[in-house]
């Protein structure tokens, strides 16, 4: 009888040195991980209004991107060709205009990307891009 709650005793399993590999195991993985930089598209909220302001100030160059990505600069129908020089024509007129790029829903993502790089071409930093709710 002895002998056998001896054995009962010596079958017992002590995890502590199990659960201290486990942790420093855990520990490392945390440390020497790296985590990935998601590179994301920049985009500027637009400025904020203020009473004070000057009119010239306010100005946007609105430039419309509808369904088929046909591409208006105000009321004036434009491509791509054209768009920087119509850019920085409007942008001469009014040197602090900010640029407002305003796209159908179901507007090509390629043709607003191309239309983001053209006015980056143009020198142009304060640039919007808003998605039209109503299509126009």
């Amino acid at each position: 009888m002895e002998r056998r709650l001896e054995s009962e005793r010596d079958a017992r399993v002590d995890l502590t040195p199990m659960l201290d590999v486990v942790f420093i195991l855990l520990i490392f993985f945390i440390v020497t991980s790296t985590f990935i930089q998601e590179q994301a598209i920049a985009l500027e909220p637009p400025p904020p209004k203020c009473v004070g302001c000057d009119q010239e100030k306010s100005l946007a160059i609105r430039i419309y991107i509808n369904e088929q990505s046909h591409i208006r600069v105000g009321n004036e129908l434009t491509d791509l060709s054209r768009l920087r020089s119509t850019i920085e024509r409007r942008r001469a007129e009014s040197p602090s205009a900010s640029v407002i790029v305003q796209a159908a829903p179901s507007a090509k993502t390629g043709t607003m990307i191309k239309v983001r790089d053209v006015i980056y071409d143009a020198n142009i930093d304060r640039v919007n891009i808003v998605r039209s709710a109503d299509g126009s």
